[in-house]
């Protein structure tokens, strides 16, 4: 399985990763990508970026060393209702938003509550990925998350961070996601979760894990340039 993309992606500017949008593109197009997105912590994360931040994404290029530059964020879902931390306004101008339960951004509850709470994101219009879905943190019905990305359209991420150096725990759970996606249909994305530019691209163990489940090519997105985009621009008419 070859790979053209990486839309999971932090620069500096999320308050705890360590490299620049110029070392990111570069170390992508080293990589053979295509395509990446830049996708800094939301405001709520401590040491994230202001909110203009990511209006001020405008400035960067959309492409560079060869590689097409998507602006987006991974955005903090801060209630039960599924609501993230950055305004309308400001979202209907990226180019792709994620969005995610996190530590000290979300509150904490019951299987019931997070899994509410995480449906309830995908309802919201701006949604394009849920990521880290198999966070042991957050424990969800994984059943009825990915019932509820098929029918929000919305992806599930593997996320190659949780299965090497963040959210002990997650391998488990990301197999069973894995699996349901296989059953129901969902979109996969492989997101690299780099905070650093030598992980761009790096999906090794995530590849591993759809091997071992014998997950198709044709479930993950960001193996073709044309199924992110056909992704993204899925909801236009609800958006306006």
């Amino acid at each position: 399985m070859r790979f053209e993309a990486d839309l999971h992606i932090h620069t500096v500017a999320s308050g705890h990763a360590y490299s620049t949008v110029m070392e990111i593109a570069q170390a992508a197009s080293e990589q053979g990508l295509k395509m990446i997105a830049l996708t800094d912590h939301g405001p709520c994360m401590p040491g994230g970026p202001h909110a203009y931040h990511f209006s001020n994404q405008a400035v960067i290029p959309a492409e560079l060393f060869g590689v097409r530059i998507l602006k987006g964020i991974e955005a903090n879902v801060v209630d039960r209702k599924g609501t993230l931390d950055l305004d309308d306004f400001r979202l209907a101008k990226l180019d792709i938003v994620l969005a995610g339960l996190h530590t000290l951004c979300a509150p904490y509850g019951t299987r019931c509550e997070n899994t509410e709470m995480m449906i309830n994101t995908m309802k919201n219009p701006w949604v394009d990925v849920i990521v880290h879905p198999g966070n042991p943190e957050y424990e969800v019905d994984e059943e009825a998350i990915v019932k509820a990305a098929v029918e929000h359209d919305v992806a599930l991420e593997i996320n190659n961070s949780s299965l090497t150096v963040s959210r002990r725990g997650s391998v488990e759970h990301c197999n069973n996601i894995a699996c349901l996606a296989k059953r129901y249909g969902a979109k996969i994305l492989l997101g690299s979760d780099s905070h650093f530019a030598l992980s761009v691209g790096n999906f090794a163990q995530a590849l591993q894990l759809l091997t071992n489940n014998d997950i198709p090519v044709e479930y993950v997105l960001n193996t073709s340039v044309e199924k992110i985009w056909h992704h993204l621009n899925r909801r236009k008419n609800r958006r306006r």
